[in-house]
Parts: C-alpha cells; sequence; structure tokens
C-alpha cells in the first residue's frame, strides 16, 4: 500500500483541483436508488456481453452492483466463475474459509466458527472485509452469493468507500489527513487459549494502492481496536460513525434472496440481526469469496 499519494491523485490533499474534478465526475451520474444497482442475469457463471458491461459499468461508477439471476443451487461454482469472468482469481484464505477458500456464512453452533459473529444470526457493524489482513494482503473486492436467504433480517446497508471519503473531505480534509496516518487504526491480537492466530495489526482507514485507486479498511466495532487518540482523529471516527448512522441517500440496504449477489471493491457493509425458518429447518447461506484483486475496469 502507497504511503504518499501521487501529486496528481485526487487523494493527494494539496490538490483541490483534481480532488474537484473527480468528485464531479464521481457524483455527477451516481446512483439514487437501490434498483440502479441491480442487473438481471440468466446464468451468473456465463454472463452475456451486455450483462457483464451492465454489472461492469456499476461498478465502475459506485464500485458495486447486484447480480439477480433464477439460479437458485448450492453450486459454489457461481462465486467462483462470476468473479473469475471480473479478473477475481487470487482469493483469500481467511480462517474460516472453507478448503476451497470461499466461505459459507451460516448459523454454526459447533467448532471455532461458533465464537465469530458473522456466523451468528447477530447483527454485524460497518466494517470493510479483512480490516486485520496483513497490509500487504488487503481485500480490495468481494462477492457475496445467496442461496436461501433468512425467513426475515439479514439485510445490508451499502456504502460506497469513495462516498465516503467525499463526506469526510468535505467536512474537513484534516479527518481525511488523520485516516491516512500509518497506525490509525489497530486490531490487537487473536489470541486463543493462549495461542496467538493472529498479531496486531495497525495501518491506515485511507491509501491509495500501487493503481491509484483508493483502498479503505475500516470497522465500526467497539471492542478490540485501537484509535489514534489525538483530537483530530477521534473527531473523524465519530464524524464518519454520524455519517453511517445517518439516512444519506447515498446508503442502500438491500435483502439478498436466493440467486441474487453482491459483486463489490469491498464497499463499506454491514447487516442486520435475522432468524431462520424453524418450519423448514433451512438456513440462512450465502457464499462469500474475497479477493486481493480489484473488479476489472475493461472486459
Amino acid at each position: 500500500m502507497n504511503s504518499i499519494t501521487p501529486n496528481n491523485s485526487p487523494f493527494n490533499l494539496d490538490n483541490d483541483n483534481a480532488y474537484q474534478t473527480w468528485r464531479a465526475r464521481k457524483l455527477e451520474n451516481y446512483p439514487s436508488d437501490l434498483s440502479q444497482l441491480i442487473v438481471e442475469v440468466n446464468d451468473p457463471r456465463q454472463l452475456t456481453r451486455s450483462e457483464h458491461e451492465a454489472i461492469k459499468t456499476r461498478c465502475q461508477i459506485a464500485n458495486m452492483a447486484i447480480y439477480a439471476s433464477t439460479v437458485k443451487d448450492e453450486n459454489k461454482a457461481i462465486p467462483r466463475e462470476l468473479g473469475q469472468q471480473f479478473n477475481l482469481t487470487h482469493l483469500d484464505s481467511n480462517m474460516c474459509a472453507d478448503d476451497d477458500s470461499i466461505t459459507s456464512l451460516t448459523v454454526s453452533s459447533e467448532g471455532e466458527r461458533q465464537t465469530y459473529i458473522p456466523y451468528t444470526n447477530k447483527p454485524i457493524h460497518w466494517h470493510t472485509d479483512g480490516y486485520y489482513n496483513d497490509l500487504e494482503q488487503q481485500i480490495y473486492a468481494i462477492l457475496l452469493h445467496c442461496v436461501r436467504p433468512a425467513q426475515t433480517g439479514g439485510e445490508n446497508g451499502l456504502l460506497d468507500h469513495e462516498i465516503a471519503y467525499i463526506m469526510l473531505r468535505d467536512e474537513n480534509p484534516d479527518y481525511i489527513r488523520a485516516f491516512m496516518q500509518p497506525k490509525v487504526m489497530c486490531i490487537p491480537a487473536n489470541v486463543t487459549t493462549g495461542a496467538e492466530i493472529r498479531p496486531t495489526r495497525c495501518g491506515f482507514v485511507f491509501s491509495v494502492t500501487p493503481s491509484g485507486y483508493l483502498q479503505m479498511r475500516y470497522t465500526k466495532r467497539k471492542r478490540s481496536i485501537t484509535w489514534k487518540q489525538d483530537k483530530t482523529t477521534q473527531a473523524a471516527v465519530r464524524y464518519l460513525e454520524n455519517c453511517l448512522e445517518s439516512d444519506s441517500p447515498y446508503i442502500f440496504r438491500a435483502t439478498l434472496q436466493a440467486g441474487q449477489g453482491l459483486i463489490c471493491n469491498n464497499v463499506l457493509h454491514d447487516r442486520s440481526s435475522f432468524t431462520d425458518s424453524i418450519e423448514s429447518k433451512q438456513q440462512r447461506l450465502l457464499y462469500r469469496a474475497r479477493y486481493y484483486d480489484r473488479i476489472a475496469s475493461t472486459s
């Protein structure tokens, strides 16, 4: 990750002209409703040229798209082959992932998974995926594919991280400066039964990738996180939290149904609590793929 932003980058705080030009272009045709992010597809494993272009265009504009298909089975080739069509090939094999590095997100009552919130029906605070990863293994893109929704709940809030950047920079450029500090946010080590599973990880909130894209690393969790204690950082944290809890038109809310999925450049997202069906005994099941790649901007 770059700690030094190129002079001509819109994310360089000393280049307001570049920022204003990028900001105007970003907001010019930005979606105003969730429906504008949805692309109907026949088979996610084999997109037509027009389906591929529609998803790519939405990702270029809003860093995310939701596809909706009639394919409703448990075939894990769906997320894998869809990702490959956008050059998403380098999967992050995180600790609780399945053997194929794609994670089955469902309520678990046994093993190590039951100790982690994503494998419960509890709400999950705003975050970007892999915020605890090593800085050399950042998650640039994620794909969520719904096999079965919950009976009720399980809604995702979605906010483009570039929009979050605009919110913060427009309010106070010093908030961005604070969030670009090398060790502004630290996630303490993960220690289980005396063994260190993952060391302490510190780093930026915002940084710029070698290709010039904006990357965000964030979690709204209150426990097991340490922020720098200077006043500007603390004010920036509070302001971002307020934005995430607001009724901003840039925050979209979606409850994925069977055959639907989210493909995105690791945008900010949360999840509401949910209730599984007792009668059918079918649990909510989503497949999650995390990538070290960004969604390809060209076909």
